[in-house]
C-alpha cells in the first residue's frame, strides 16, 4: 500500500493575504486565512489514502492548530524560504518511509476529498501529478512519487517550472484539473468569486464579510 504524506506549508497567519489589504481588515484577513487552513487540513486528514499530514510553519499559532487537528508539525526557521522548507519537510517524511508526498497550500477554500482521490489515482512510480491555479501560473497541488524526485520551484511560474524539472529527470507528468483546486484567494477579484460561491450555501466552514464593510463595496 502506498505511503503518502501531505505537506502543508503555512505562512504566519497574522501576515496572510496582504494583497487583500485594500478590501479586508487585518482581522478579516486573519480570519479568512485561518478558516482556509483549517479546511485544507481537515480535508487532507480525512482522506483515507493519506498516511499522515505534516504542517511546516514559523507561526506557533498555525502549528498549535495543526497539532490540535492531529497533524505532525515542523518548526520553520525565521529566515527560511518556502522551497528550502519544503525540501526539509520532504526529507523528514522520507525518513518515515513515505513513498509519495503531496504538497498543498493552506489557502484552498473549496478543496474536497474527491480532489485528493483524483490526484492519487493518477500517480505512479517516477511521476508528478500537478494542478495549477486559475491563471495557469502557480502550483496549487503537487504529488511527487517518490519524494525528492524533483526540486521545488514555488514562486512565479512554478507550474511550468515543476513540469520542466520533471521532464529533465525523465519523470512522467500528469496534469490534474479541478475548478475547486484552481480557486485560491490572493486578489480582490478572487474574493468576488469566493463570495459568489459562498452564496450557494455549501461552505458553512468559511467566513463571510458583511456588505457594509469595505470588502464588497470595493469589489463592485
Amino acid at each position: 500500500m502506498m505511503s503518502l504524506w501531505a505537506i502543508i506549508p503555512v505562512k504566519p497567519l497574522k501576515n496572510a493575504k496582504s494583497r487583500l489589504s485594500k478590501v479586508l481588515t487585518t482581522n478579516q484577513r486573519y480570519q479568512l486565512a485561518e478558516a482556509m487552513f483549517r479546511h485544507v487540513l481537515d480535508v487532507v486528514s480525512t482522506a483515507q489514502q493519506v498516511t499522515g499530514v505534516v504542517v511546516i510553519s514559523r507561526d506557533t499559532k498555525a502549528l498549535a492548530i495543526a497539532r490540535d487537528m492531529g497533524a505532525k508539525t515542523i518548526q520553520e526557521s525565521a529566515v527560511s524560504d518556502l522551497n528550502p522548507a519544503l525540501l526539509r519537510a520532504t526529507a523528514v517524511v522520507r525518513s518515515w518511509r513515505a513513498d509519495s508526498v503531496l504538497i498543498l497550500p493552506a489557502d484552498l477554500p473549496f478543496i474536497n476529498v474527491d480532489d485528493i482521490r483524483g490526484l492519487i489515482q493518477l500517480s505512479s512510480d517516477n511521476s508528478i501529478v500537478i494542478s495549477t491555479d486559475a491563471e495557469g501560473d502557480g502550483t496549487n497541488a503537487l504529488l511527487v512519487r517518490p519524494p525528492g524526485l524533483i526540486e521545488y520551484e514555488y514562486g512565479k511560474g512554478s507550474f511550468h517550472k515543476h513540469i520542466d524539472r520533471a521532464h529533465r529527470v525523465g519523470a512522467n507528468v500528469v496534469s490534474f484539473y479541478s475548478e475547486r483546486l484552481s480557486l485560491d484567494i490572493d486578489y480582490p477579484e478572487d474574493l468576488r468569486n469566493y463570495h459568489r460561491i459562498l452564496a450557494q450555501g455549501r461552505f458553512g466552514h468559511l467566513p463571510t464579510f458583511p456588505s457594509e464593510d469595505t470588502t464588497l463595496g470595493a469589489l463592485e
